[in-house]
């Protein structure tokens, strides 16, 4: 598997409802991202989870973009960790095997078939000179 340079950015603000607790919703991007970042390093991957304050899909906690130089990045929503840890993990790997970032239908995780939230072009590469 070659990573590159691709990171996994986990929104750390959303909020998902929880009648049982004292404030009524919880922040599951919190423990997302920890167990993330555990599961990767256990498999010896060097992909680095990084959290963000934000990232604007209040509505579908937890909300994960995979982005690359040169890769179009994935808005994914609607992600839980105690189901999904492996899924994500494995669509990061084919995600960081492809070459523009764009994962075959047939070869996502289910998770990532329903949880697609957006798809958003690579920059440019810029011009040396």
């Amino acid at each position: 598997m070659s990573e590159g340079d691709l990171i996994i950015h986990v929104c750390t603000a959303c909020r998902r409802a929880r009648a049982d607790l004292p404030e009524g919703y919880d922040q599951p991007g919190l423990a997302l991202a920890e167990a993330l970042a555990e599961r990767l390093l256990a498999k010896g991957s060097t992909i680095p989870v990084v959290p963000v304050e934000c990232l604007a899909v209040c509505k579908r906690p937890c909300t994960i973009a995979l982005s690359a130089d040169g890769k179009w990045t994935y808005l994914i929503g609607d992600l839980d960790t105690d189901t999904h840890l492996d899924e994500i993990v494995g669509a990061a790997e084919a995600y960081a095997t492809s070459a523009n970032g764009i994962v075959p239908w047939k070869e996502r995780p289910q998770s990532f078939r329903k949880g697609v939230v957006a798809r958003v072009p690579p920059l440019p590469a810029r011009q040396q000179g």
